[in-house]
This record gives C-alpha cells, structure tokens and sequence, in this order.
C-alpha cells in the first residue's frame, strides 16, 4: 500500500495543511467501470419482491460504484466519489446506509439508494483504514480498523438530533474529529473508542455526542475485522498474528488468541458469536471456539496468503481466496475442500449472493461464479475434493508434487468488466502530454491540459514510443504525476506550477497575438473551474464573495474576524478570461479535483458536479486568486541571460558587448530579427544607437519586443541581411527558444553566449 499523510487542518491555523496543492485525476471516456483493482464489494439484498438486488463495489480508484443486478446483466447506477485515496473495504448498515474507510484516513457514511453523495465523513484514524466490520442485526453499530493501531467503534445513531449550532462553530468546538457533510443541519456522528483498559462512558457535559477515547488496543497495523449479528462480540487481527477478542459494549479485551504465524488477513464469526474462521499470509485457515478459547480445526488449503472469507449462512462450509489466485470450498466438519475456480489476480475480498458469489481482485473487475450458497454438498458431488490437512507445508508440498486441484468451474458465470488502469507514465518534454502504458499494455498519449487521450497506439513498446515523441525543447516542470488511483493524477502546487509559459502561436490560439504570452497553469486552473465559475456567477450575480480569513490579493480589504467576508471583485470577461481552446475539459469524461479545504480535510469532485455553491474556503486561496483576480505569483528563473558576439574571424560588426536578457521562451528567430534589426537601421533603436553597445543588463524583449516586433522593416527589404546564430558552432534553427539552446546546445551553468554570421544568400 502507498502512504499518504494525515488528513486534516493544522490546529490553531487558519490555513488548511495542503493549502497550495490542487489534484486532478483524469477519468477514462466509461467513467461507469474501475480503473484499478477492486478492494471490496457488499450485496445488498431487496426487501421488496421482484425488485433488484444491488451489489457495491470499492476500489483502488478511490471511487465506491452501485450496480443494479439482473438475471444476466449489472448496470452502473451510481459511483460515489469523495474518497481521495484507495477504498479498503466497505459494509453495509442496515438498509440503506454504506460505510467505506479509505487510505485516506476516514470513514464514509452514504445513502445506498442515493446519486452518490456523502452524507457524513468520519475522522479520527492516524493512518490507513483498513477493515470494517457491522453488526447485521444491530444497523447502528460498525467498528473500524486501520494501520495506527487504532480499532474504533461507531455507533451510527448515536447522535441523531439536530446540531443546533453552524456547522464551522461545530467543527472547531467538537474535538473528536467527526465533520459532517458541507452542510449545516447534519448530525454529528459519535464515536467509541476500544482500549485495553477503558469503558466507554457517556460524558454529560458533552452536547455533541460521546467523547471520544484515545486507546489503542493493538501496538500494530489491523488488517480485519469481524462482529456478530447483535454486535456484542468483536474480534480483529493483524501484524502482532493474534486474534483479539474484545466486548464492543464496554471496550475492554476478552480474549488473546495465539496459533497463526504471520499477519491476519481475514477474520469471520459466526451469528452467535461462538466460533470465529481467521485467514493468515502463513496460508491456513484456522476454526476457533471462543468458549472453550482454543483452536479447534487448522485447515491447510491454500498455497500462499489467504486474504478473504466468507462462510454459508448456517457456518458449515467456507469460502476462502487469496493470494494464490484461488478461491476454496472448505466442509468445516469433515474437513473436506475442493477447488471452486481460480483467477488470474489474486482475490481480495468474497461476497456470497444466493447461490453464486462475487470475487474481486486487484484486476478492476468484478467476477460472479456458482457457489452453491444454500446447498454446499452439490459442490462435492461434482468430485475432485480432497481432505485440508492441518499443516501449513501439507497443501505446499502436495502442490509440488503435483497433485494440485482441477477447478471445479472453468468460467465465471457473469463478469462485470473493469477498465485497464495505468501502470507506467512519462511525462514528455513539451510538458503538455503525458505517455501512458496501461495494464492491457495499451500505450496513449494524453494532452493533460485538456485531460483527454490525443492519441491511442496500441500494444507497442513504450521505451520506443517514448524515444519516437522525444523533443529538443525545454519547458519548465510545472507539475507533477502519479498514477496510484489507476489513472493519471496530475498536482499543481504553487508557486512552482507558474513556471511554464508559452506563445499563443505554438497552442494555435486564435483572436490574440501570436507572441502573447500564455502561462500554463493559469490556463489549467480557468479550465478546471469554467464550469464552477458558470455556476458561481449565476448564483453570485457580478459580484463574488469568499468565505475565509486568507487575503486573495493585495487590494482586497480583509478583516481581522476568522470568518468574514472578504469580497472579491470578479473582471469583466475578456480574451483574457476565456477558456482558450487548448484547455478547455472534456465534459464527456471530466476530470476530478482533488484538494484540501480549511476545513473538514480533503475532498474529490468532479469539475461537472461543482456547483457554484461549494465554500470557497474549501478551494485553495492562490486558485481563487488566479481564476478571480487573474493574479499569479510572482515567477523567478522567466528570463534567460545571454552574450551575443560576432563569431570568430567574421567582419561583422559588433553589435553589443554587454549581457542581455530575454524571456525564457523567447525564439532564435526573434534574435535574428534583432540583430538584422541593428545591422539595417542607421537610426536609433527604441533610443539605443546601433553603433554602440548598449548597457549591460539590457533587456532584449524590450528592444525586439516579446509581441510588438517592429515591422518597419519593409522599405529595406533588399538590404535585409540573412543572419545565422550559433552556439558551441552549432547553428541553431529559428524554432528554438533560448531555454532549449541552454539546455540541450550550452550545456553549462554559465550566461549563454550565442554568435552571429551573415550567410551569403544563394
């Protein structure tokens, strides 16, 4: 699993932790499939005749998905997005309410039956959730487990009146960590913490729910969770290879369970709460009695890691998978075991519907084989069984004899199919696209600036690819990229993202002119918040309010009070304020923005669902900077220093001997015309005399002109010299900017020396 750090805003700041960070995650054109391996997956059964079953799913993607099943198909009706890292697992409370923890550090409440919005965000993990765990007869109870050692139990109904104060004044008085959903009105949920020595004990002087206990019960990471039907039993497990058992009612710790080897993966209990089925990486399954407080059956099935389980309604026969691919039948009396199906990834988590089952793996689908729920015995009487031995190296060494198991079904019954999710990126010099290899080993080519696929070559090598889109020109690095979540994740932080410029020219920008200076982030940013900005305005009328203590511009009268008004003043729209065609977002797949607001830790939104009506404290202040007041940060290293000197033994005149400086981007051509500018004129130039060098420092965009070059030129076309500039004796071509020559041509720390010659002309 990859680490990311705690969600949150730093106490006593009135700015959030990530304040200068934006995400955008680039969504594939289905956006109703995975990209990345599914983590979990829960069926909720109807409760109403002939109405359909629905099945959930979690995933790597960070996203949670809704399929509506039918006899042979599953439709997509909702994805739910607000996770912003890998969704571990997920369960279902009651009827319609879905929790997901997530490597985020929270916890999710949502409405099943919703459009996907997040009711209640849950915070009080230091690292990694891992592992639920509900009690199904119990809908208010779940308990959570994660990385930090922490094992929290919730009790969802808990705090179910009106929070009778502003959500803000919530947030900062409630210590525990819980931050409802953006909008006021929402309950507080209250939580339980489970310590090896405290009860848990309502405390009267706290009007917004219990307060929270700060006791870990494990000293290290909790890798799964298991709780009975009333929730009055729970066990967990993880790294310390114990079985815990604890009394979710007081907190204390019943039971230590000694016998596995390595981490625990999977634990299940049965309704009453007597016996208890645990998975490990030491590849067994084990069968605990928690009366007599002992293990009573060790099953050796699997070859490597078990890491999930489920079990048939009356607790006779298990289903095992894991990381050997496979997925097991296991009589628990006899001991009798049969291969039910294998996979080409390994299994991650099992959930029983009927007489099928659903596996997911760390593929981004979703399969559906035969199980034989209700009846077990059918499995067997296809053959091909074998008696679970009772030591961990008995089902290896069988396996290297040869002896290993036929499958007892080939094909899955029903896939629900994934989208291949990327693997391998480079970033290209251009600094506008991005090379991709996915896992169907696909290779693309996205322009992120518009966050679409411009070009999809197929299954070719990408080491090759790579070298053939290879260009001599040299843009700063303005972002960076991942691709954890399956799909290209692309982070902005300022003030680095400012760095890169380019001309109208090289994006084809129509209505400007051509040496307009373009900053690449800034158009990014108008283009992630075009659709947000629509909305605000039509809300907002012309004048625009941000919510928040952070000045957003020099000129903006700001208060001392935490949360008052400060008023920005949206600019008339201009060509300024377009969207310039090269980056303007698909809406077809939009992407999703990723961020950290002031308040309530970080959050993920399509750029089509904003709204217009989100706090603005929770948009980072130098974003709303840029889209509102067209204010960016002040940017260093935009100018490039330079020499320009005849070259060795030609008879040209000298022009200059002092240094002068031009922006970064600024093209050969542009010197050419400079020098041949200097050379043709007898006349002042922009009140320089051609015949002598002018002072050192002197700024050559302020004499060729970044966008105003003069044109004067024409009466003296027939004198016009042809000019060469070179470099280290390489001429250089008139496409070039100055970075590109200091970068791929001089190749040294020191100011750039460029030469020029006239070329007789042919």
């Amino acid at each position: 699993m990859h680490r990311v750090a705690s969600a949150g805003g730093v106490s006593g700041s009135s700015r959030p932790r990530k304040e200068k960070k934006l995400t955008y995650v680039l969504n594939d054109a289905d956006d109703s499939k995975h990209c990345a391996g599914v983590n979990c997956v829960a069926v909720l059964k109807s409760a109403v005749l002939d109405s359909c079953d629905y099945l959930f799913t979690g995933s790597r993607d960070g996203t949670l998905k809704r399929w509506a099943l039918g006899e042979d198909d599953a439709t997509c009706s909702a994805t739910f997005e607000s996770h912003v890292d890998w969704v571990n697992d997920a369960v279902l409370a009651g009827n319609n309410t879905l929790i997901s923890c997530s490597s985020d550090t929270t916890l999710k409440a949502w409405n099943c039956l919703s459009d996907g919005t997040c009711t209640r965000t849950l915070r009080q993990h230091s690292d990694y959730v891992t592992c639920l765990a509900a009690a199904e007869k119990n809908s208010n109870v779940i308990a959570s487990g994660g990385l930090g050692g922490e094992v929290f139990v919730w009790d969802l109904e808990a705090a179910l009146y009106p929070v009778s104060k502003p959500t803000e004044a919530v947030e900062d008085e409630n210590s525990n960590g819980i931050v409802g959903s953006g909008n006021s009105g929402v309950p507080m949920t209250s939580l339980r913490s489970i310590g090896s020595s405290s009860s848990i004990s309502m405390h009267p002087s706290q009007s917004h729910g219990y307060s929270p206990i700060a006791a870990k019960g494990h000293k290290e990471s909790v890798y799964a969770l298991a709780m009975n039907d009333s929730g009055t039993l729970l066990v967990s497990g993880g790294t310390e290879k114990v079985v815990r058992v604890w009394d979710p009612r007081t907190g204390t710790k019943t039971l230590k369970l000694r016998g596995h080897t390595d981490n625990i993966r999977a634990l299940l209990l049965d309704s009453t709460g007597r016996f208890c089925l645990s998975g490990s990486s030491d590849s067994m399954i084990r069968l605990w009695d928690l009366g007599q407080q002992r293990c009573v059956h060790s099953y050796a099935v699997h070859t490597d890691s078990v890491w999930a389980l489920a079990s048939t309604p009356t607790f006779s026969h298990v289903y095992s998978g894991g990381r050997d691919l496979s997925v097991y039948l296991t009589d628990l009396g006899t001991r009798e075991s049969v291969l039910l199906c294998t996979k080409e990834h390994p299994i991650s988590q099992l959930a029983l519907h009927d007489d099928s089952i659903w596996v997911a793996t760390t593929d981004s689908s979703v399969h559906k084989w035969p199980a034989e729920g209700r009846t077990p015995q059918k499995v067997f009487e296809r053959g091909g069984s074998f008696l679970a031995g009772n030591l961990s190296f008995t089902r290896a060494r069988a396996s290297l004899e040869g002896s290993t198991p036929v499958p007892v079904y080939k094909e899955p019954s029903f896939a629900i199919p994934g989208t291949p999710g990327v693997v391998q990126h480079e970033i290209l010099n251009n600094r506008r696209q991005v090379l991709t290899k996915d896992t169907a080993g696909s290779v693309k080519l996205w322009e992120i600036t518009r966050g679409v696929v411009v070009e999809d070559y197929g299954q070719v090598s990408f080491d090759e690819k790579k070298e053939e889109l290879f260009e001599r020109v040299s843009i700063p690095a303005w972002f960076t990229t991942d691709s954890r979540l399956g799909s290209l994740s692309i982070h902005l932080e300022t003030p680095q993202c400012f760095s890169a410029e380019m001309y109208s020219v090289d994006l084809n920008t129509v209505g400007v002119p051509e040496d307009h200076k373009i900053n690449l982030a800034e158009e990014t940013l108008k283009g992630l918040f075009a659709h947000w900005l629509t909305k605000r305005k039509q809300k907002s009328g012309p004048q625009a309010s941000v919510n928040g203590e952070i000045p957003l511009g020099k000129d903006l009268p700001v208060r001392s009070h935490s949360h008052s008004r400060v008023e920005l003043e949206v600019k008339p729209d201009s060509h300024s304020s377009a969207v310039h065609p090269a980056f303007e977002f698909s809406t077809v797949s939009p992407p999703s923005i990723i961020t950290e607001g002031s308040h309530g830790g970080p959050w993920r939104k399509k750029i089509t669902n904003l709204d217009g009506t989100e706090d603005d404290k929770e948009i980072p202040w130098w974003c709303l900077d840029c889209i509102l007041n067209k204010k960016i940060p002040h940017k260093d290293n935009t100018k490039c220093s330079f020499y320009l000197h005849p070259c060795e033994g030609s008879t040209v005149q000298v022009l200059t001997q002092g240094k002068l400086s031009a922006p970064r981007i600024l093209r050969i051509h542009k010197v050419i015309n400079y020098v041949v500018e200097k050379m043709v004129l007898d006349k002042p130039l922009d009140g320089v005399t051609s015949d002598a060098p002018f002072a050192a420092g002197a700024s050559l965009s302020t004499i060729v002109g970044d966008s105003s070059f003069r044109t004067g030129l024409k009466p003296l076309q027939k004198l016009k010299p042809n000019i060469e500039i070179l470099c280290n004796n390489q001429v250089l071509t008139p496409e070039m900017s100055l970075a590109t020559v200091r970068a791929y041509i001089w190749k040294k720390a020191d100011d750039l020396i460029l030469n020029y010659r006239v070329v007789q002309s042919r």
